[in-house]
C-alpha cells in the first residue's frame, strides 16, 4: 500500500486524484502544514524540501522501498508504473509532459503567488498583487487557447489534466471568473464530473 504524506492543498490533491484514478490502495497521513508540521524531522527523511505532497512505494524499482517528492515526478512515477495516464513514446508523451511542466513552472508556483498577494499577505501590496493576478489571467488564457477543439488538455485524459485541476478549482481565490474562459469552464466541468477527481479532492478528510 501507497503511503501518502498530504494536506488539503492543489498540489496535495493532484496525488490523491492519481491514487484514485489508477484505483490503488493508499494510506492518508495528514501533514498540518497550518502547524509546520512539514518540518518534522521524520518528514524531513522523506521529503527533503519539506513540501508536501510525498509519497512512499513499498514496491518500488526492483521491489524496494521508493520514497518520492514533488508532485510533477510522483504523478510521472505513478503512470509510467501503472502504465496510465500518459503515453509511453513518441510526440504524444512529450505533449503531455510539457504541459505537465507548464503547470509545475508557471500554473501553480504564479498562482500560489495570487493566492498569497491577494487573499493572506499581512499588508496590501498593490504591485504584487496586480502583477500576480495578471500573471494568472494571462495562465488561465494560455489554457483556454490550449484547449480549443480539445476535450482534455493532451488530447486524452492525462497527468496534464490531473496536475491542472486542482489548481483551477480555486479560480475563486485568484480572482479569475471561468466564464472569461469559457473554454478552461467547460474543461474544468468535464474533469470533475469524474468520480475520482471528487473522491481525491476530499483528501485528506481531516
Amino acid at each position: 500500500m501507497i503511503e501518502l504524506y498530504t494536506w488539503g492543498t492543489p498540489n496535495g490533491r493532484k496525488i490523491s486524484i492519481m491514487l484514485e484514478e489508477l484505483a490503488l490502495p493508499y494510506a492518508v497521513h495528514t501533514v498540518d502544514i497550518g502547524k509546520d508540521e512539514q518540518f518534522a524531522a521524520d518528514f524531513l527523511a522523506i521529503s527533503p524540501n519539506n513540501k508536501i505532497p510525498a509519497i512512499v512505494d513499498p514496491d518500488g524499482p526492483d521491489g524496494r522501498p521508493l520514497a518520492l517528492f514533488e508532485s510533477g515526478a510522483i504523478l510521472q512515477y505513478l503512470a509510467e508504473k501503472h502504465g496510465r495516464l500518459l503515453p509511453a513514446a513518441g510526440a504524444a508523451r512529450y505533449e503531455a509532459l510539457q504541459w505537465l511542466m507548464f503547470q509545475m513552472g508557471g500554473f501553480g508556483p504564479m498562482l500560489g503567488q495570487a493566492h498569497h498577494f491577494l487573499r493572506y499577505a499581512p499588508e496590501t501590496v498593490p504591485y504584487a498583487q496586480k502583477r500576480y493576478h495578471d500573471e494568472a489571467l494571462r495562465l488561465y488564457g494560455v489554457l483556454n487557447r490550449r484547449l480549443d477543439g480539445r476535450d482534455y488538455v493532451a488530447g486524452e485524459y492525462g497527468i496534464a489534466d490531473i496536475a491542472l485541476y486542482p489548481w483551477t478549482a480555486r479560480h475563486d481565490w485568484h480572482q479569475v471568473d471561468l466564464s472569461v474562459f469559457p473554454r478552461v469552464r467547460d474543461w474544468f466541468q468535464r474533469v470533475g464530473e469524474r468520480p475520482p477527481v471528487r473522491r481525491g479532492m476530499a483528501v485528506p478528510t481531516a
